[in-house]
């Protein structure tokens, strides 16, 4: 992508199943979860810049002993930080105290950190502050160890002004307003009310106080919980939490938006937003790590008791067809050849852009992450190329001279490294002409591959805003002076905003909706802006079951092509001398690569929860009124 947009987040979570003392014997050290920890929040540091945060907790503890942990990081490299700031603690405590190196039972109830239940979190932060106190995972502190809850997602929630009511009926004072602080302190009132009625049951049956806890611990019933807790809950959301006494979740939203895998044995229970983390760090084969059914959560009990259980009825499934495009990484076996797939669906449109003129044509991708398309792109190259010498070798009908055959095999796809990104360059001068000469210099191109005849075809994995395109790559391609430079997107047009995770939250930022704006108004259409913001106030007492996205019957009057032409005109200016052409993946091709990936809000509008209408519509509101507030 080569715009910089902030993005989802990324959990780990894992079990050990078997005390300290067998990782110790069969591995070698007790750090095994720490070090496992460590190695899946590094694989997947591209889910999350902004922050990270580890959390354990030690099972079966002494009073007095302390079982929870936590570390927390906003550093430039927090996930380094994070674990050097671990080692540094379990160091010191093992060089002053060397009697603890060959002890496990030391060990745990000495040292920090090295605990049987972890959780780990990387970060994009999409709303609230980028402080460390936004990190997650989240904690809810109580003395009455049941009680403590530790929380971290992957989520958005569309509905917390809702949520955030409800914590208020219930009598309830929050101390932010963000939807992880609502929803922790929703789940941990219905953990409170839960943890006191079997007390008071236990009570009656006659126990005293010291023998009701590890009873409280058996009988926590964590599905009950979480149903009464996500009943209202609107948005996508991999959610995962510990409990003080060692049970532990992970739960997955209704129509599986956000992405949750795991892998179980008998020693271990993990869970990942990506699966090659599982299984790169576990050593494990494709089939053995599982994808967590939309709607249900993955429970670890105390005893180590597991189970996976519906809590929500799953909606018809719509997950983030962004994950495949670009945000997951594409080691993952079907991802890789879902991407590949995009690029090959695209060579229609590419050919029909250079007139099928492959001879004169030079192919090449920018960012790296558009890598893996750009091998599907050429593939189909490759393919036509194909057909095209047996046809003419054919319609020589055994006639062609030597020269000429050789001449007609010789014609290879012309690919080369264009665009090389040199370093994030950072625009410390605020002023704005001296800024975009900074970002125009963020690639690199390489000279002397291009002719003045031929096409340049760059295959991008997605355009959001357009911004790095106009200031920067399209006015760096042309130095190269190309007849025409084709730009081409793995994904469709992004023309709505994402309330589920990723940082798309204005619709003016969209390079999309801009274009629709300037056909509108060419068309002598602008009047249609007005008649949606009225629809859209109108809808705003409504509840979200009844809203309707009115968005969409703006660029109803226009084709994809239209807008794709508007779009290239955006992006080139006067001072680009080459032809400019913007292509787009259709929708019906990012289906057929992604079949089981299909939810496409950004793309179509069409919101898999009934809070996303209500989000769009009040983006466009904020639009209109000038308002530069989110809109969830």
């Amino acid at each position: 992508m080569s715009d910089a947009l902030k993005h989802e987040c990324g959990i780990a979570h894992i079990r050990l199943l078997k005390p300290l003392e067998f990782y110790k014997e069969k591995y070698g050290t007790a750090f095994y979860g720490v070090n496992k920890m460590y190695l899946m929040m590094e694989k997947q540091h591209n889910r999350g810049q902004d922050g990270a945060g580890f959390a354990s907790i030690k099972l079966d503890t002494k009073p007095g002993e302390r079982y929870i942990s936590r570390v927390r990081s906003i550093a430039q490299q927090p996930i380094q930080d994070i674990f050097a700031q671990i080692n540094a603690r379990i160091n010191k405590e093992l060089t002053d105290h060397p009697e603890y190196l060959n002890d496990v039972a030391l060990q745990k109830s000495k040292i920090p950190y090295i605990g049987e239940v972890l959780l780990g979190h990387v970060r994009y932060g999409t709303f609230g502050k980028n402080s460390v106190e936004s990190v997650h995972p989240f904690l809810r502190q109580n003395n009455w160890m049941h009680r403590n809850l530790i929380l971290a997602g992957n989520f958005n929630m569309t509905n917390v002004k809702e949520l955030f009511k409800n914590l208020l009926d219930l009598g309830q004072h929050p101390k932010e307003y963000t939807d992880t602080i609502t929803i922790m302190e929703k789940i941990g009132h219905f953990l409170d009310d839960a943890v006191a009625k079997i007390y008071k049951k236990l009570k009656k049956e006659g126990y005293n106080k010291n023998e009701c806890s590890p009873l409280i611990a058996e009988r926590l019933n964590v599905a009950k919980i979480l149903r009464r807790a996500a009943k209202n809950w609107d948005g996508g959301y991999a959610m995962a939490g510990l409990l003080g006494h060692g049970d532990s979740f992970v739960l997955r939203d209704p129509a599986g938006i956000r992405p949750t895998y795991y892998y179980q044995d008998d020693e271990v229970v993990v869970v990942a937003s990506e699966r090659p983390v599982i299984q790169t760090v576990f050593n494990v084969d494709f089939d053995q790590v599982k994808e967590l059914e939309p709607g249900h959560a993955i429970i670890t009990k105390k005893s180590g008791e597991v189970s996976i259980q519906e809590i929500l009825k799953p909606l018809e499934r719509k997950a983030c067809s962004f994950e495949r495009i670009y945000f997951s990484r594409g080691s993952d076996a079907e991802i890789y050849q879902e991407r590949k797939e995009l690029g090959k669906l695209l060579m229609p449109k590419v050919l029909e852009a250079i007139n099928n003129d492959t001879e004169n044509s030079v192919f090449s991708y920018i960012p790296n992450t558009a890598e893996t398309s750009f091998f599907g792109m050429i593939e189909a190259v490759d393919e036509h190329l194909n057909q095209k010498k047996t046809k003419a070798i054919i319609a020589g009908d055994g006639k062609l001279s030597k020269e000429r055959v050789i001449e007609i095999l010789s014609e290879r796809t012309r690919i080369e490294k264009i665009a090389i990104k040199d370093v994030k360059l950072r625009t410390f001068i605020t002023e704005d002409s001296s800024r975009d000469d900074l970002v125009a210099h963020v690639y690199d191109v390489t000279y002397g591959v291009i002719k003045p005849t031929d096409n340049l075809v760059i295959i991008d994995d997605s355009i959001v805003r357009g911004t790095t395109l106009k200031k920067s790559i399209i006015k760096m391609m042309d130095r190269l002076h190309p007849k025409k430079i084709v730009v081409v997107s793995s994904a469709p047009q992004i023309r709505y905003p994402d309330c589920y995770g990723i940082d798309m939250a204005n619709l003016e930022g969209l390079v999309a909706f801009r274009a629709m704006l300037a056909l509108l108004k060419e068309n002598n259409k602008y009047h249609l802006i007005e008649e949606v913001y009225n629809k859209c106030k109108k809808q705003i007492d409504l509840h979200d079951s009844e809203v309707k996205n009115f968005v969409k019957e703006l660029y109803d009057p226009f084709t994809d092509d239209e807008i794709s032409d508007k779009i290239s005109e955006l992006l080139s200016d006067e001072t680009v001398n080459a032809e400019v052409k913007i292509l787009f993946q259709p929708v019906s091709n990012l289906h057929k690569a992604c079949p089981n990936n299909l939810g496409d809000w950004y793309f179509t509008g069409n919101y898999p929860t009934v809070g996303g209408n209500r989000v769009v519509n009040r983006a466009f509101i904020n639009f209109y009124e000038g308002n530069n507030e989110r809109a969830y």
